[in-house]
């Protein structure tokens, strides 16, 4: 949504977002603003401080409010820099000063729904620690997560560096937001570092960033600086070039870093999390990381199996994604039908938990009625010994329906114990076996 009082401007950002596959709504004072707020929220709203209606901040509060997901970016002229300043302390994600450069616009857009995705995703995490307490239905049965996540509630209050391992989507970026949000610095920045894309030119200047030197333009605020009283987040550590590791190193150590042209060096505030997706032991071993620097930040060591190895998860998170993706698209969904179901749970979805977000909501798209079946996925047919088969399902009603597929999770947990499986259930040994009689399932 682009809010701003200029037809010229609106037409032209929308044209330019149009281009690049956003669907995007023009507004262009307060009032329309107002009214807009009652209806389903956007992404990312472009907002102008300067309305001849309404105070862009007044409006800032108002749409966090209504749409608390909503990432908002300011649009400024120089002479409000101030106020964009106290924006983004009220909640705005970023601003742009005008006249700004679309495709420095563009990467701010982009990186707000990531912000905004992993929000979401961690909120689905908090949910997780609530049902460990009984206040919610569980987002994650399997013991692995559930472990992780305990382990994630007692070490996030502490400043102690975290190291997160898994493979690519399973989920360590929001494991690492879950960390921050649940942190005394929950009120800080968490900045996100690509080291892959860190520059070897210039390195102090990008890590420490620089003081206004007479006569040479403006200071520049280095990665520490812009991590000051939050958590600075690595991602790909090991694709970090040494001479970065080096000069991270040597910041943790001494807890201090000095800006290029500062005479005296300035405190380190910051927690760090490192993320991987690459063997820890081959990256020792083959030199990519500092053995020193490794035994520096690994003070906690979280894994997060893939996705595969928990197949427990893959219900619950499908589901949650479906209520999600469904809101967002105003759709009523009753839920996924018993083989479309077992086709989640059979799939080994290499993109992990990603790559489940992603299916979930393309089936949502796609599907016409009220329950997603099997071929409104597109995961292909499912390997013959992953899990328990559906063969020759009868008919089922929706209860019946969600009845089977509550007792094929079971007895996938319990491998197939059905006196167990019995128990968890809180049923009779010969009435879950008539019930499987029923609905014709095979061990």
């Amino acid at each position: 949504m682009v809010v701003d009082d200029e037809p010229d401007l609106r037409g032209l950002l929308a044209a330019f977002f149009t281009q690049e596959h956003y669907e995007v709504v023009e507004v262009e004072d307060g009032a329309g603003l107002r009214k807009a707020l009652g209806g389903p929220p956007v992404n990312v709203v472009l907002l102008d401080l300067k309305l001849p209606d309404a105070e862009g901040q007044d409006l800032l509060i108002e749409i966090k409010k209504q749409w608390p997901v909503c990432e908002v970016i300011i649009l400024t002229g120089y002479a409000t820099i101030d106020a964009a300043v106290s924006a983004i302390k009220m909640g705005a994600y970023d601003f742009q000063k005008k006249p700004f450069d679309s495709k420095s616009l563009l990467v701010s857009v982009e990186r707000a729904i990531e912000h905004q995705q992993l929000k979401e995703e961690a909120s689905l995490l908090r949910r997780a620690i609530a049902s460990m307490s009984g206040t919610s239905a569980p987002i994650f049965q399997s013991a692995a997560m559930k472990t992780l996540i305990r382990t994630v509630e007692r070490v996030a209050p502490s400043e102690v560096p975290i190291f997160i391992s898994g493979e690519s989507g399973a989920g360590k970026e929001v494991i690492a937001d879950l960390l921050h949000t649940l942190s005394p610095r929950s009120a800080g920045p968490l900045v996100k570092v690509i080291c892959a894309a860190l520059s070897k030119d210039q390195l102090e200047a990008e890590w420490c960033g620089s003081v206004a030197a007479p006569g040479r333009g403006s200071g520049r605020n280095g990665i520490f600086r812009q991590a000051e009283g939050g958590t600075l987040l690595l991602d790909g550590i090991s694709d970090m070039h040494l001479e970065a590791q080096g000069l991270l190193l040597h910041t943790l150590q001494e807890r201090e870093y000095r800006p290029v042209g500062a005479p005296e060096p300035v405190r380190a505030n910051f927690r760090i999390i490192a993320l991987t997706n690459q063997s820890i032991e081959d990256s020792l071993r083959g030199g990519k990381l500092r053995e020193d620097l490794f035994y520096r930040i690994n003070t906690v060591l979280l894994h997060i199996q893939p996705l595969r190895q928990r197949r427990e998860d893959i219900l619950p998170l499908a589901n949650s994604f479906l209520k999600r993706f469904a809101a967002q698209a105003n759709r009523n969904f009753l839920g996924f039908t018993p083989p479309a179901m077992e086709m989640l749970v059979r799939c080994d979805w290499p993109g992990n938990v990603r790559q489940l977000q992603n299916e979930v909501q393309r089936a949502v798209l796609m599907c016409d009625g009220p329950v997603i079946d099997t071929y409104d996925l597109s995961v292909g047919s499912p390997a013959p010994d992953a899990a328990p088969a559906l063969r020759e399902q009868p008919s089922l009603t929706l209860m019946q329906a969600m009845e089977r597929s509550t007792i094929v999770q079971v007895l996938q947990e319990t491998r197939g114990n059905k006196l167990e499986a019995a128990r968890r259930l809180g049923i009779g040994r010969q009435t879950l076996y008539n019930k499987i009689k029923l609905y014709r399932i095979s061990s």
